[in-house]
């Protein structure tokens, strides 16, 4: 059977007024489709149209058979079973109430065909890695990964036509990380994820891009998809450089035909003025001059403008990317500078022994290991230990002021700074004129990083040591690459805890502390001699 999804002329707002989409199209066909666009274009919010938990304004969306639709926050109550959130529970009390001997034809009709969904269901959370957890295990007891697997084991057991994914990696360490690939790459049916996840990305069969409110399909995976984009920008930036010639030469022509005006002019002057010309013979040589003056540099004026508008097509072909150029020299720290020592640090009983770290010098260090393991309780207690001034990113920003603006935030950690430096500092990480006065409760995740990021590495002291947990959590890609940039210019020591190794490896690691939860095992190891 052929899967698809069709929308057709989708209008979208919200109550507020705000719009979203104004008379999109898309079709999603059988496979693998990766939804990306910058954070706020309305990806999430496509999702929940098509699965019917938003009413669009006006246009259609029909989709084939079943659909199933997994959110990036699941509602949870802890009191719930791991077979309330399979959706199994109903099923279960009439298939026990049925071997307990009970004939009521309503218990059957609970079941209907659907007599193997036990097995199915142990199935679907075996092949998640969850083998462990049992169905009257409480969602209290589980780790945010861990409720995310079973919610995506409860769809799959449903078996979809059609599997709606917002975020899905998000709060998976590595290894369920890779489980969650493997069952995409197993769903037969047309699937539709949006993620920031580049591992994930490089498993679809097309993307599709939601870029200025509507939808374009690329073949292949993110890989293939970057690579179209590159040509692209690459063809419209020489369009523009071409545009810009063309214009230039125009003026410098029209310029040269004013000139040409004038010399005519004169020369009618002087013959004028010389005399021994019939009157009537000079106003008509006037007349035809300025005649022939005019229309030449009529011509050359729409010349002109014909140039500008090119100029102004080819610049609307340029894609704004937003990319974060900033020099951080302040934050440079000596080779042979202690950052921070740690020595016997436990987390819970986890590590019996302690955990010694001694971080010296600009070093760039990944901390990786299953959720659970102690990241954070790592970094915080590096933040402790630190013997420089220093600046941590928590997964929430917390370091953020909901209430003040951009400005007023970055003003708080730099109160002696000018205030046109710190709108300079902003500038160059992407918020200008009035966004600096934005109130950061309103900023996109992709904003509200940038505003995090300019105001650590703007405070005094400028920290040497900088501290991420989780940056990457809810970014689109275009900032996650800004946050790249921005880390690639800290001149500091870095340690950054993330699952992400795509984003990993562009930072220029030096070393990986990875934790091993369970078996208290610690490997800090030199990414040069890693395997």
């Amino acid at each position: 059977m052929t899967t698809f999804i069709n929308v057709q002329q989708l209008r979208f707002l919200w109550p507020d007024g705000d719009r979203v989409f104004d008379g999109v199209d898309a079709v999603f066909s059988d496979g693998r489709t990766a939804l990306v666009g910058d954070n706020g274009t309305g990806k999430s919010t496509l999702l929940r149209l098509v699965a019917g938990l938003l009413k669009p304004e006006s246009g259609s969306i029909t989709a084939s058979g079943l659909i199933e639709y997994l959110p990036q926050e699941l509602p949870l109550r802890l009191g719930d079973t791991v077979a309330d959130l399979l959706g199994i529970t109903e099923q279960r009390n009439a298939l026990a109430a049925i071997e307990a001997g009970d004939t009521d034809e309503a218990h059957f009709s609970v079941i209907g065909e659907d007599w193997d969904f036990l097995d199915r269901s142990r199935v679907a959370l075996d092949e998640l890695g969850l083998d462990h957890v049992g169905f009257d295990r409480t969602v209290g007891t589980l780790s945010g990964g861990e409720s995310m697997l079973v919610g995506l084991a409860g769809r799959l057991v449903r078996r979809p036509d059609v599997l709606l994914l917002d975020e899905p990696s998000n709060n998976l360490d590595g290894s369920a990380r890779k489980r969650l690939y493997q069952a995409i790459r197993r769903f037969n049916g047309t699937l539709v994820v949006v993620s920031h996840d580049r591992a994930l990305l490089e498993h679809v069969d097309a993307v599709a891009e939601l870029y200025k409110g509507r939808i374009r399909v690329f073949e292949g995976n993110y890989t293939a998809y970057e690579e179209v984009i590159a040509a692209e920008r690459e063809a419209a930036e020489r369009a523009v450089r071409d545009a810009k010639q063309d214009l230039s030469r125009q003026k410098k022509e029209l310029v040269a035909a004013r000139i040409q005006g004038d010399k005519g002019a004169v020369a009618w002057r002087r013959e004028r003025d010389k005399g021994g010309t019939p009157k009537i013979l000079l106003n008509g040589k006037k007349n035809a001059g300025e005649v022939s003056s005019a229309k030449h540099l009529n011509a050359k004026l729409d010349d002109v403008a014909e140039a500008r508008d090119r100029l102004d097509e080819a610049e609307e072909g340029l894609r704004d990317d937003g990319g974060i150029s900033v020099d951080l020299p302040e934050t440079s720290v000596s080779t042979h500078r202690d950052i921070a020592v740690l020595k016997g640090l436990t987390v819970g009983d986890l590590y019996g022994d302690g955990i010694d770290l001694h971080i010296r010098g600009p070093e760039r260090i990944a901390v990786t290991g299953d959720n659970g393991c102690g990241k954070t309780t790592l970094l915080r207690a590096i933040a402790e230990a630190a013997r420089v001034p220093h600046g941590f990113l928590t997964q929430r920003l917390e370091l953020l002021d909901d209430e003040a603006n951009v400005l007023d935030n970055v003003r708080a950690k730099a109160p002696e700074a000018d205030q046109s430096l710190l709108r300079t500092r902003l500038a160059r990480f992407g918020m200008r004129r009035n966004a600096v006065f934005q109130q950061v409760s309103t900023l996109s995740g992709g904003q509200r990083l940038r505003a995090a990021l300019a105001t650590v590495l703007s405070s005094q002291p400028a920290p040497q040591l900088l501290m991420l947990d989780e940056p990457t959590n809810n970014l689109d890609m275009t900032s996650i690459r800004q946050l790249q940039q921005a880390l690639q210019a800290f001149q500091g020591a870095l340690v950054v805890v993330s699952h992400d190794e795509a984003f990993l490896d562009g930072l220029g690691l030096t070393r990986r502390v990875e934790l091993t939860r369970g078996e208290g095992v610690v490997l800090d190891t030199p990414v040069e001699s890693r395997v």
